[in-house]
């Protein structure tokens, strides 16, 4: 997740080598994607945390069931398009405009949270929502015993949040744009 907003001025911008400057209708195409990718980065995140606090909260097996179905069915359609359509995005973004990747560290830190995000959430994110899914098939009917599920149910809640955090953090750097400059 890079920028939301348009470059810093031509007074405190350092000219970035036109071979590598965006047009204007590429960097407004490109924020587009990114805006759209990323947010639904973050809603889908919410969507899971729904779906995980439903479980968590129920007392109805077949509800549990049906939350815990859902949730890898969620994440395999939409984790790796959209992080890495928002990893891309950002990239071009950060490497197409005056920001640059390394120049501001507001947008360092948001392409480290980024690749971070992309790389926990295809590698083990995802396998989480596998786990909940094979839970629900191992009880098929009747009640399911929480000593059955073990963490997975705070499991699910806590990698939720710590996500939503994170993409939030994102927000709020695009449009702060805390800390300046790098030296």
């Amino acid at each position: 997740m890079t920028d939301v907003s348009s470059p810093p001025s031509s007074a405190s911008a350092v000219r970035t080598p036109s071979r590598l400057r965006l047009s204007p209708a590429a960097r407004k195409t490109t924020l587009v994607v990114h805006l759209i990718t990323s947010m639904g980065w973050l809603t889908l995140m919410v969507c899971v945390l729904v779906l995980a606090l439903c479980a968590l909260a129920t007392s109805d097996a077949d509800t549990l069931r049906t939350a815990y179905r859902a949730m890898p069915l969620l994440g395999d359609a939409l984790v790796l398009p959209l992080s890495l359509l928002s990893l891309i995005s950002g990239l071009i973004l950060a490497l197409g405009t005056p920001w640059r990747l390394f120049r501001y560290r507001w947008v360092a830190v948001k392409f480290w949270l980024t690749l971070a995000a992309t790389a926990a959430s295809n590698l083990a994110f995802t396998a989480r929502l596998h786990d909940a899914a094979r839970a629900a098939a191992r009880h098929p009917t009747g009640s399911i015993a929480r000593m059955h599920l073990g963490f997975l149910p705070y499991n699910l809640v806590i990698i939720s949040c710590v996500a939503i955090a994170l993409y939030t953090t994102n927000v709020v750097l695009s449009v702060v744009k805390p800390w300046g400059r790098r030296g």
